[in-house]
């Protein structure tokens, strides 16, 4: 029987030192999902994890909203661990998954979990449009300023023609950045 953990984190940001302290102690292995969505339907490692397991094993997480954030996908996937024969843990939640009343703990706190998240959600969306509405700019800062734009749009038009990846490279951002702030630069002057 081998256990191995599981920790996902919404950003590549977050620190998860303290649950990998956690889980080693417990698990054979530990594996680290950076910057995926708990609802994401692109989950790799969740599915590597998933693939190395087999009958009876344990599934292992510090939490449940670690790796599930929806009840029904919860549900779900708590049904096709228990098919194959894998037990389930959460070392913050002390339920048997395997018992009725475990499972209600687990559903319950599937529930809150997708509860908060909705929250979140909401309060994020409140809180930018307040922002906006207080005149604030809302998403991250533009790489080119205008200047920027009007000066590459100038050494288009001048021989010799340097290319957009030379431009690019003098501005420091990618040649795709260029080319989308080109294009609009272009779409607001033939609006004016």
């Amino acid at each position: 029987m081998k256990k191995l953990g599981y920790i996902r984190t919404s950003t590549d940001k977050q620190v998860v030192d303290r649950q990998i302290d956690q889980l080693r102690k417990v698990c054979d292995q530990v594996f680290v999902e950076d910057g995926v969505s708990a609802v994401g339907k692109q989950r790799p490692v969740y599915d590597s994890v998933m693939t190395a397991l087999s009958e009876g094993d344990v599934f292992v997480v510090v939490a449940l909203d670690r790796a599930y954030r929806s009840v029904i996908d919860a549900l779900m996937e708590l049904d096709k661990i228990h098919q194959r024969g894998i037990a389930f843990c959460s070392l913050s939640q002390n339920f048997d998954t395997r018992t009725p009343e475990g499972k209600l703990l687990y559903t319950v706190s599937a529930a809150l979990a997708e509860w908060e998240r909705a929250i979140l959600r909401q309060r994020t969306r409140e809180g930018m449009a307040a922002a906006k509405l207080r005149g604030s700019k809302i998403g991250r800062p533009k790489k080119l300023s205008s200047k920027d734009i009007a000066w590459a749009q100038s050494c288009l038009t001048k021989a010799p023609y340097p290319s957009i990846a030379d431009l690019s490279t003098q501005l420091k951002v990618s040649s795709s950045t260029l080319r989308r702030a080109l294009k609009i630069g272009a779409g607001q002057n033939a609006d004016s």
